[in-house]
């Protein structure tokens, strides 16, 4: 099921169980992971996007072997805040995932991730083509660690 609010994703989340992070690109889909506790997101790895079915199957895979609860996809909002194809596109990739698994899709807004993301980069002296290899996942990294942030907060009861 997809929840387009981060409080409607929550309370359909199990108890306990790692969650996804997603920075879906054109080319690439950078996926992070939390603990199961969902205190922290690490970067996992970036899949090069080939066709639907394959990368589904490699997300599926991980989703499998990691007791997963949730998954969460960057939402690429243009930076008024409005949806352009970026995000037509994600949600198209949310609706077919979706009918591949039972497990709550949500959405976080992504804006300024893959920035944040190479500027942390950059900060530890990473080479360009390392920066390269890594800065979908990394943004994954920071899309997760986001969410799970605002998921803390929620379940505080100081819902905003």
């Amino acid at each position: 099921m997809i929840h387009d609010e981060l409080a409607d994703f929550a309370d359909v989340l199990p108890r306990e169980g790692a969650l996804i992070g997603l920075d879906l690109g054109e080319k690439t889909i950078g996926i992070a992971v939390s603990d199961r506790r969902r205190t922290v997101a690490s970067p996992l790895e970036t899949i090069r996007r080939r066709k639907f079915g394959l990368d589904a199957a490699r997300l599926l895979e991980i989703v499998e072997g990691r007791q997963i609860g949730g998954l969460l996809l960057g939402l690429p909002r243009n930076m008024d805040g409005s949806e352009g194809p970026r995000c037509q596109s994600t949600r198209a990739f949310a609706r077919n995932l979706s009918r591949l698994s039972e497990l709550p899709i949500g959405f976080w807004d992504e804006r300024l991730s893959t920035v944040a993301a190479e500027k942390a980069l950059l900060e530890a002296d990473t080479t360009r083509r390392r920066r390269a290899q890594v800065i979908d996942h990394v943004a994954a990294g920071y899309i997760l660690q986001g969410a799970l942030d605002r998921l803390r907060h929620l379940e505080t009861g100081t819902r905003q």
